[in-house]
């Protein structure tokens, strides 16, 4: 098997910049896609960094504006910010057919992005993906209190069940994030798609996982339900999963 090699560098946008990493490789390029507040260097991201310097695969990880080791001002994020992220660095950065690899908010700008660009998606892989958790799975669970917070100051922070800083959730993020709601109605992927879940997940209910799985107009679809499995799918156990995931779609 052959051995790539990692090069990064930073990608300018809007004024600002978007620190990526690449390992030069053959095979539709795997595109990492990570969670709210995450950033390229976690534990799945590494895996499949590793994975396809040993197998010769391109892969490409990056940090979202105002995450990880991009810039910016993590108060002005939004969906369509990050969506347009991920845009960028496919048009810019990538040839060819992609597999996009997306956990919990990175499943849905997966999504997102597989509806812009259907002709660059050759498959994707979802974990715990928490497409409209603006609206379905944060607003509806939020104290009263928070919600003002919201409404009135713009800004509410959550604390961290992962022992990172409290996470903020503006409105400026809650109103955005309904304009790229995916529930509800037909969504017009049709690439093959696995979607990874963990049963004890408490930040994306697997029934929330299981929703998008049957809204997907894709045939082959596979949903795996690992009954004892948290939000970050990190054990040693569940990234063999994700790199099966990967080499079974592409």
């Amino acid at each position: 098997m052959g051995t790539g090699t990692e090069s990064e560098g930073a990608l300018e946008r809007d004024g600002e910049t978007i620190a990526w990493r690449r390992v030069a490789g053959t095979g539709p390029t795997v595109v990492w896609l990570g969670g709210f507040r995450s950033d390229m260097t976690g534990t799945k991201a590494q895996a499949l960094a590793d994975w396809a310097v040993s197998r010769g695969r391109g892969f490409l990880r990056f940090d979202y504006f105002a995450h990880g080791q991009s810039s910016g001002d993590f108060l002005n994020g939004t969906i369509t910010r990050w969506r347009g992220d991920v845009l960028a660095v496919i048009d810019a950065l990538t040839e060819g057919p992609l597999i996009l690899a997306g956990s919990s908010m990175g499943g849905w700008l997966a999504c997102l992005a597989a509806l812009a660009r259907p002709t660059r998606i050759a498959g994707m892989v979802l974990i715990a993906p928490a497409a409209d958790f603006t609206e379905k799975l944060v607003w509806p669970n939020l104290e009263p209190a928070a919600r003002r917070a919201i409404e009135e100051d713009g800004v509410w922070y959550r604390p961290s069940d992962y022992g990172d800083p409290p996470y903020p959730f503006t409105r400026a993020l809650m109103e955005d994030g309904a304009r790229w709601s995916l529930l509800g109605a037909p969504i017009g992927i049709t690439c093959p798609v696995r979607i990874l879940q963990g049963g004890a997940d408490p930040d994306v209910p697997w029934r929330h996982a299981l929703e998008l799985a049957e809204t997907l107009e894709a045939r082959d679809v596979v949903f795996t339900l690992i009954r004892d499995g948290d939000h970050r799918l990190s054990r040693p156990q569940d990234l063999a999963r994700l790199i099966g995931a990967v080499e079974e779609v592409g």
